[in-house]
C-alpha cells in the first residue's frame, strides 16, 4: 500500500506541475500579445528603412535635373569626407544657406565618421562614389563593380549612423548600364554632372570662376561639380565664398537632384 501510494502521489505531482506549466504558458503568451519580441522590436527600423526604399522605385536613368521648380541649381561635393576641406566646405554652404549633395568614398566615409554625420545633420544629402574612386570601372567585371558600389554604399551608411545614401556617382563619369540599374536597385539614384568647374586642374580661382559662369547660362543642366577631397582644395573654398553668392544674384535657388 506504501508503495502504491507513492507511485500515485507522483502521478499526482507531475499531473499538477504540467497544469501549472501550460497556465504559466498560456500566461506569457497572452503577455506578448500585440507586441513585438526584443529581437524583433531591435530590427524594425532596418526593416521599415529597407521597406520604405522597396516602396520607392528609383530610375537608372541619369540624373541632372533639380527636384527644385525654377531657376535652379544642385551643388554636388566630389571625394570626400576630407578633415581639412569638408568642414571649410560645409561652413561656406552654411554661409549661404545652400544644401548639396556630398558624393563620398567608402573608406573615406569609414575613417571620418564624425563629418558624415556632420553632413547629414546640416541637411545635405549622401551619394556613393565607390570604394577605389576607379575612373575605369566602365571597363571592370560586373563583379567588381558590385563589390566597389554596393560596399561604399554599406560604409557611408554606417558611419553616417543609418542615414539613407541616395545617388551613386561613377567616378569620372564611368557608368555602365549594369551599374546604373544595381543602384537603382538599392535605392540610389545615378548622378551626372554637365557643369565641371574644373576645381581638381589646380587652376586659380578665377579660372574656376569664370568656367563655372560661362557654363551655367549655356548648359541645358543644373548639375555643377565641385571637390573637397583628392588634394589641395582651398580654391574651391574660395571659389564657392564667390560663385554661391554671385549664383543667388542671378536669381538662382538651390534643390537637390531628381529622384
Amino acid at each position: 500500500m506504501a508503495r502504491r501510494f507513492g507511485v500515485e502521489s507522483g502521478i499526482i505531482g507531475v499531473t499538477a506541475a504540467a497544469v501549472v506549466s501550460v497556465v504559466v504558458a498560456g500566461a506569457l503568451a497572452f503577455s506578448n500579445v500585440g507586441g513585438p519580441s526584443k529581437a524583433e522590436a531591435e530590427g524594425v527600423g532596418s526593416g521599415q528603412q529597407k521597406a520604405k526604399r522597396a516602396a520607392a522605385p528609383v530610375s537608372p536613368d541619369l540624373v541632372h535635373a533639380s527636384d527644385r521648380p525654377g531657376r535652379s541649381l544642385n551643388i554636388t561635393i566630389d571625394d570626400g569626407p576630407s578633415p581639412v576641406w569638408t568642414p571649410k566646405v560645409l561652413e561656406v554652404l552654411k554661409k549661404y544657406d545652400v544644401k548639396a549633395v556630398f558624393c563620398m568614398i567608402g573608406p573615406q566615409a569609414e575613417a571620418h565618421p564624425d563629418l558624415v554625420k556632420k553632413v547629414v545633420a546640416a541637411g545635405h544629402k549622401l551619394c556613393d562614389h565607390t570604394v577605389s574612386h576607379n575612373t575605369a570601372m566602365d571597363k571592370k567585371p560586373q563583379s567588381y563593380q558590385s563589390q566597389e558600389i554596393l560596399d561604399a554604399q554599406k560604409m557611408i551608411e554606417k558611419a553616417s549612423g543609418g542615414a539613407q545614401v541616395e545617388y551613386y556617382r561613377a567616378p569620372g563619369g564611368a557608368f555602365t548600364p549594369y551599374s546604373r540599374k544595381l543602384a537603382a536597385d538599392h535605392g540610389m539614384r545615378p548622378l551626372g554632372w554637365n557643369i565641371d568647374s574644373k576645381d581638381f586642374e589646380g587652376g586659380t580661382v578665377g579660372r574656376i570662376e569664370s568656367t563655372v559662369r560661362g557654363e551655367i547660362p549655356t548648359r541645358s543642366g543644373p548639375t555643377v561639380l565641385f571637390h573637397d577631397g583628392g588634394g589641395d582644395r582651398s580654391r574651391t573654398v574660395d571659389s564657392l565664398n564667390r560663385l554661391l553668392p554671385w549664383m543667388q544674384s542671378q536669381g538662382f535657388g538651390f534643390g537637390f537632384p531628381q529622384r
